[in-house]
């Protein structure tokens, strides 16, 4: 008989930089392992201070990262999040502010809720961002301090041109103005990662995950492309997420293997 909680009593610990980075990389896959039975913790570097805003009547006080969070909040109860964690540093600083004291609070959790995985950006920051390599960086040496102790460590990115194949879906609905995410280059994406090792099928999840990433409305206004796309789009094209488990935690036990599927690889590959 099948567990239907494959993933009960476990925790899985998710770093990221910027309020919508969940949302965007790991948002279906981060569902999956709450639907599993996984408690899952979102550490949140920054409050996003520095973002774009979609329409300014959304900030009415001035104040982005404050309502960057409630959004965050907002898209942590979709995603069914167990705990968030924010942190006050500096937004488009993070590689080079702060560094012994996010390395500190990344430890803390790290021991506080003692995960079995841990999810965070690769070495490319998903597009070269550097807030996102501070990221990687300060969560691979939290968990290199631990020693053999160290969960399992997974770096998340993007499939190659699936950035490009919604910019072109919401453009034949005859939305999204901006071709690029907040003057990003759609090719960016993923475009320096290293080759993923498995993918999580979400596609059944495509309506939570367009659901959170909607929840960041500063973001994700009507020039956004995914403001735009529905969820047939976000399965086909980001129904797939894809991970690389690094070497550090060679030797803990899988984990988020534990929801992949051996064919779920290829952008578009599965409709």
């Amino acid at each position: 008989m099948t567990d239907a909680k494959p993933l009960a009593g476990r925790t899985i610990l998710a770093v990221f930089a910027h309020p919508d980075d969940e949302s965007l990389t790991c948002g279906g896959t981060l569902a999956r392992a709450a639907d599993a039975g996984a408690r899952v913790v979102l550490i949140c570097a920054t409050r996003g201070e520095c973002g774009s805003i979609s329409d300014p009547a959304l900030v009415p006080g001035g104040d982005l990262g404050r309502v960057r969070v409630d959004e965050l909040r907002a898209a942590a109860t979709v995603l069914k999040v167990s705990e968030l964690i924010v942190g006050d540093h500096p937004d488009g600083n993070l590689r080079w502010s702060d560094v012994p004291e996010l390395h500190a609070e990344i430890v803390v959790a790290l021991r506080r809720f003692r995960p079995d995985a841990v999810i965070t950006f690769g070495e490319d920051g998903l597009y070269w961002h550097f807030d996102h390599i501070g990221v990687h960086e300060r969560t691979f040496t939290a968990l290199r301090s631990l020693g053999p102790e160290a969960p399992a460590l997974y770096y998340v990115s993007m499939p190659k041109g699936a950035v490009r194949a919604i910019v072109e879906a919401a453009r034949a609905r005859g939305g999204a103005p901006d071709a690029s995410f907040w003057g990003i280059e759609p090719e960016a994406f993923g475009e320096g990662a290293l080759p993923s090792t498995f993918g999580v099928d979400v596609r059944d999840l495509a309506v939570r995950k367009l659901a959170a990433l909607r929840c960041h409305r500063t973001q994700m206004g009507g020039r956004n492309p995914i403001a735009w796309v529905d969820e047939h789009e976000m399965r086909r094209w980001l129904g797939v997420e894809q991970f690389r488990r690094a070497a550090i935690s060679a030797q803990a036990a899988p984990i988020l293997e534990l929801l992949s599927e051996p064919d779920a690889t290829r952008v578009g590959a599965r409709r």
